[in-house]
């Protein structure tokens, strides 16, 4: 599948609510890395991620990608990505992030995605407390300090 058109029916199976379709842009064994939510694996899992997880406190979701780039072995891509929020803190308030995806892909497919998001954002936002907001962040920081990447910064 063309780069551009795998942005777009990732991009739009997110807002239509469309699990399955989404999941299937993944290999069978996938991962799909989600700053907030961990780690899902598998098709059914992340189709399960669409339809439940992410739309359980938000509507109307609104994600695009802009200039990408691939190799055809990694793909990344610049993304703004918001919803309508229904947690009772945000007061039905549209909430934005920014980021970057990094998809690592095998046979056409997303072998694994993982993003580097600028939450911090949205989740002002939403209108969480300054001490919530620390431990959302603060568990993110320990999911990117625990990649391998990461193993020479560690002392």
């Amino acid at each position: 599948m063309e780069t551009s058109d795998l942005l777009k029916t990732f991009t739009s199976a997110v807002e239509r609510r469309d699990g399955k379709a989404f999941a299937s842009l993944f290999t069978e064994d996938g991962v799909y890395h989600d700053v907030f939510y961990g780690a899902f694996k598998g098709r059914e899992k992340i189709a399960e991620m669409i339809d439940d997880w992410f739309h359980r406190t938000a509507r109307d979701f609104r994600w695009e990608m802009f200039r990408p780039v691939s190799d055809g072995t990694m793909l990344y891509a610049y993304y703004t990505f918001s919803y309508v929020s229904t947690l009772p803190e945000a007061k039905g308030k549209r909430v934005g992030f920014d980021g970057v995806s990094i998809m690592r892909l095998k046979d056409g497919k997303i072998a694994e995605y993982r993003e580097v998001a600028n939450a911090a954002i949205g989740l002002l936002d939403i209108g969480f407390a300054p001490e919530r907001v620390a431990k959302i962040l603060g568990k993110e920081a320990e999911q990117i300090r625990a990649r391998p990447e990461w193993a020479r910064h560690a002392s």
